[in-house]
C-alpha cells in the first residue's frame, strides 16, 4: 500500500523531472452483480480507495512502468508490444493500444503507480488501473476524450487486449463517480442517475477474505457465454429479446424445459437480480434500509447457488453476517470467486462486528482477513 506522497517519492527516485499525479478510484456495487454485461442496471459508487499514477512524458518511444505496491517493473516499445504474462502490464498496455488505434500519436512515458486500493479484493483495481492510465495519457498528450469515452475505451481494452469480456460498470463508475453518491446506470443506454448514498444508522463494511480471484482464468467468460445461450433460446419465442435485460421471470419459467439446467440457473439469477436493483432504488428513496439488507442476502444466495461465483471462505463470512445481530445484509462483491463481502452494519456496532468477524474468520481459516470502511468519492482526476 502506498500513499500519493509515497508514489511521488518513488517516481523521483527512479525517473527525472516532475510528474503529473492522477488518482483513480476503486468501486463498490451495492447491488446489481453480473447484470452489466447483460445490458441491465447496476448501482455502484466510486470509493475513497485509490490507485495513484505519477506520470511524465520521456521523449522516447519506450514506456517504463513501475508497480510500487508489488515492486515490479515493465517496459515496452510503442512500436511493438502485445499481451504477455504480466497481467497488470496488459491492463496498461491495452489503453495505449486503444488510443493508438484511434489515431493518436503517443510518446513514451515514465510511470510509477500504487495506492490504497487492495488488489484482488473485488473493488476493481483492474478498472482503476485502466482509468488512471487513460486519464493520465489524455492529460499528458492533451487528447480529446470525454470521461464516458475513456470508460468505453477501457472496457474495449479489457475485451480486446486483456481478454476479459467485462461489462461497462467498473470503468464507468471509476470515471463518473461522485462524492456521497451511488449511480443507477443503465448498461444498455448508458443513461444514469445519481442517488444520495444515505444509509441512516448504518455503515458499509467490506471484509476481505484474502482469497484472490483472476477473472481472466475463464470462469467469467463462461458465465457471459451461458447468459448469451439463454438469450438465444428465448429469442426463438420472443424476437424482441436482445439480452437478459428484456427477460421476465414468466418467460424463463414457461420455457425452462428447453434450457440446460446450468444455463437456466445462470439466467434465473440475472433476471431476479434485475428486479432487486430497482427495489433497492425505491428503498433508498424512502430510507428503508432494513429492506436493502434483506435483498443483499438474497443476492448472495443467488450468486452462491445459481450463478456459482462464490467460494467457501466468502460463504462463511456471509453466514457470519446472517447470524450476527449487528449485520442486516451481506453478499459477495464484484465478479466473485473471492475478494470481499460487502456488509450493511449498524453504525454503533461497527467496531464490535469487525473485531468479532475477523477473529472468527482467523479461527475458521487461519487467514488474517482485513476490514475496510469505505466512503464514496469523486471519480478519476488529476490531483
Amino acid at each position: 500500500m502506498n500513499t500519493s506522497a509515497e508514489v511521488l517519492q518513488k517516481f523521483k527516485e527512479r525517473f527525472p523531472g516532475e510528474p503529473t499525479l492522477i488518482k483513480a478510484n476503486g468501486r463498490i456495487n451495492l447491488i446489481g452483480e453480473h447484470t452489466d454485461y447483460n445490458n441491465g442496471f447496476v448501482l455502484p459508487g466510486a470509493v475513497d480507495k485509490h490507485i495513484y499514477f505519477a506520470m511524465r512524458i520521456n521523449d522516447t518511444q519506450t514506456t517504463n512502468l513501475y508497480a510500487a505496491d508489488i515492486d515490479e517493473s515493465f517496459s515496452f516499445s510503442l512500436d511493438d508490444f502485445a499481451p504477455g504474462d504480466t497481467l497488470w502490464a496488459n491492463y496498461l498496455m491495452g489503453i495505449v493500444q486503444q488510443m493508438q488505434n484511434d489515431g493518436h500519436q503517443l510518446g513514451g512515458i515514465d510511470c510509477v503507480f500504487g495506492g490504497t486500493l487492495p488488489i484482488g479484493s473485488g473493488m476493481s483495481s483492474s478498472a482503476a488501473m485502466e482509468c488512471g492510465m487513460g486519464f493520465g495519457l489524455k492529460t499528458l498528450f492533451d487528447l480529446p476524450y470525454e470521461r464516458m469515452e475513456l470508460a468505453l475505451l477501457a472496457q474495449h481494452s479489457s475485451h480486446q487486449f486483456v481478454g476479459v469480456p467485462c461489462g461497462i460498470m467498473d470503468q464507468f463508475i471509476s470515471m463518473m463517480g461522485k462524492d456521497h453518491q451511488l449511480v443507477l446506470l443503465d448498461c444498455r443506454s448508458l443513461e444514469y442517475e445519481y442517488y444520495p448514498a444515505d444509509l441512516p444508522g448504518y455503515q458499509l463494511v467490506l471484509l476481505n477474505s484474502k482469497v484472490s480471484h483472476d477473472l481472466a482464468s475463464g470462469a467469467y467468460g463462461e458465465r457471459v457465454a451461458q447468459c448469451k445461450a439463454g438469450v438465444e433460446i428465448l429469442r426463438k419465442h420472443y424476437p424482441e429479446v436482445g439480452s437478459l435485460r428484456d427477460v421476465t421471470p414468466d418467460m424463463l419459467q414457461t420455457h425452462q424445459s428447453e434450457f440446460d439446467p446450468v444455463v437456466y440457473r445462470r439466467c434465473k439469477y440475472v433476471v431476479e437480480e434485475a428486479i432487486r436493483v430497482m427495489q433497492v432504488c425505491e428503498m433508498l428513496k424512502k430510507n428503508e434500509v432494513s429492506g436493502v439488507g434483506d435483498l443483499l442476502f438474497q443476492t448472495h444466495a443467488g450468486l452462491r447457488d445459481d450463478y456459482e461465483v462464490s467460494c467457501k471462505e466468502i460463504d462463511w463470512l456471509v453466514d457470519f453476517a446472517v447470524k450476527h445481530p449487528a449485520a442486516i445484509g451481506a453478499r459477495v462483491m464484484g465478479g466473485g470467486f473471492g475478494g470481499c463481502t460487502i456488509n450493511l452494519v449498524k453504525e454503533d456496532q461497527v467496531d464490535e462486528y469487525i473485531a468479532a468477524a475477523l477473529a472468527a474468520y482467523k479461527e475458521e481459516t487461519s487467514v488474517d482477513g482485513e476490514a475496510y470502511m469505505v466512503g464514496l468519492d469523486d471519480g478519476t482526476e488529476v490531483i
